[in-house]
């Protein structure tokens, strides 16, 4: 059986974080999302994909090429323009002959889960479901012995339910009922509408899946997904501790160096990093390869991506931070609210309850900050800013922006 990734979305709710990658090439726990979809498709028994790509394709093909550094066979069709999840599978008509699996390329699962829909399948199609406290975000399915019913996108009440996990298995007998599929309100030839219509028909089974489960389509759902992993992966220890303070389980990537610091698993630590002297890293913390976390730096249940250095008394928490991004001395993320209250972002114009008491700051690429700056719990920093000395974020900045504090000395004499 083959399967199929959909990879081909912007990511616009995970922004600043897309501007410069496609959503499933965030890294969580040290290797990109996409990278966890095909080592799972690959232990369900999956060993040929077909990946569909558009936004910044290049950046997945670049990392995946034919696939033989992850055990499978890998080959792509481009989705010409991103218009909606059917039009995606679309794109593999063609390539795909026979029953195979569709997967969202931004869902971390296991492998079970994957095994569990394919051995449950029994007619044209098959939808993976999890059951969830609010199905006000998912399509909601309802199922009368292993047949889906009824099914219903985003209904407007807050109500527990069965949600589509965005995981299938279809017969390559589909491809015409998507290509007469008409385009929804909002513009997209969505895969819903596929499982409505034959639902009425009694051809779509659902499965409700029991395993971890976690799609990814707000920033702070990655924390989740990190620790999920982190806490899966087996303890690795090919890089250097020296004079280390260790309780819980660590995974250090060959040529990191950890000196005089106190590490509280699970964390991981990519290759080529040095921590130390001094730092904490708190657990469900992952630091990517080529980093600095040096002098009295705390890290805490974060994801930072490759070549960041924060090598000064800067505390980072529940903070997720791109690529090449520079703290100098003393940055300081706050990640807590004084009346203890959730947290809300803004994401795409929209102020949203992430349902966290703790939340940091998101961070873009290439950004920098000055020394003694700090940022205000649940706040976005564009990538390509710089955040002058003694600035406090108490606001979403927008990308490649410059903010410096104007300061007015008054000094006396006697």
């Amino acid at each position: 059986m083959k399967g199929v990734v959909i990879a081909a979305g912007e990511g616009k709710r995970l922004k600043p974080l897309t501007h410069t990658r496609p959503k499933c090439m965030i890294p969580v726990a040290g290797k990109p999302i996409l990278s966890h979809v095909l080592k799972c498709l690959r232990k369900a028994g999956i060993r040929e994909v077909v990946i569909v790509v558009n936004y910044l394709k290049d950046k997945i093909i670049d990392e995946f090429g034919d696939g033989r550094k992850v055990g499978m066979k890998i080959s792509y069709a481009v989705q010409k323009e991103t218009r909606g999840t059917a039009d995606a599978f679309l794109a593999a008509e063609g390539i795909i002959d026979d029953t195979f699996v569709g997967v969202a390329g931004d869902v971390i699962t296991e492998c079970s889960a994957i095994k569990r829909l394919i051995s449950s399948h029994n007619s044209e199609m098959t939808v993976g479901l999890k059951r969830v406290e609010d199905v006000s975000n998912y399509g909601v399915a309802e199922v009368v012995r292993g047949r889906i019913k009824k099914f219903e996108e985003k209904p407007k009440t807050h109500r527990s339910g069965l949600a589509n996990c965005s995981m299938y298995v279809m017969e390559s007998s589909v491809f015409p009922k998507l290509r007469s599929l008409e385009m929804s309100k909002r513009g997209e030839y969505e895969i819903t509408d596929l499982i409505r219509a034959l639902a009425k028909k009694n051809d779509v089974g659902g499965v409700e899946l029991k395993e971890f489960w976690q799609d990814l389509g707000m920033p702070w759902q990655l924390f989740d997904a990190n620790e999920f992993l982190l806490n899966k992966m087996p303890e690795k220890r090919e890089g250097e501790l020296e004079d280390c303070k260790v309780r819980g389980k660590v995974i250090i990537e060959k040529g990191a160096h950890v000196f005089n610091s106190f590490l509280e698993g699970p964390v991981f630590i990519g290759r080529n990093s040095e921590i130390g002297p001094y730092s904490f890293i708190r657990s469900n913390s992952s630091i990517g390869e080529n980093c600095g976390i040096g002098d009295s730096t705390t890290v805490k249940n974060s994801i930072i991506m490759n070549s960041v250095n924060a090598k000064h008394l800067s505390y980072i928490g529940d903070s997720i931070v791109g690529e090449n991004c520079n703290f100098g001395a003393g940055t300081q993320i706050a990640n807590w609210r004084f009346d203890a209250g959730t947290i809300q972002m803004e994401v795409m114009e929209k102020k949203v309850d992430t349902k966290r008491s703790k939340l940091g700051v998101i961070i873009g690429d290439n950004t920098k900050t000055g020394v003694l700056s700090s940022v205000m719990p649940g706040r976005t920093i564009g990538d390509s800013c710089w955040i002058g000395a003694n600035v406090q974020v108490d606001r979403d900045i927008p990308r490649a922006t410059r903010v410096f504090l104007k300061q007015q000395l008054v000094i006396e004499g006697r």
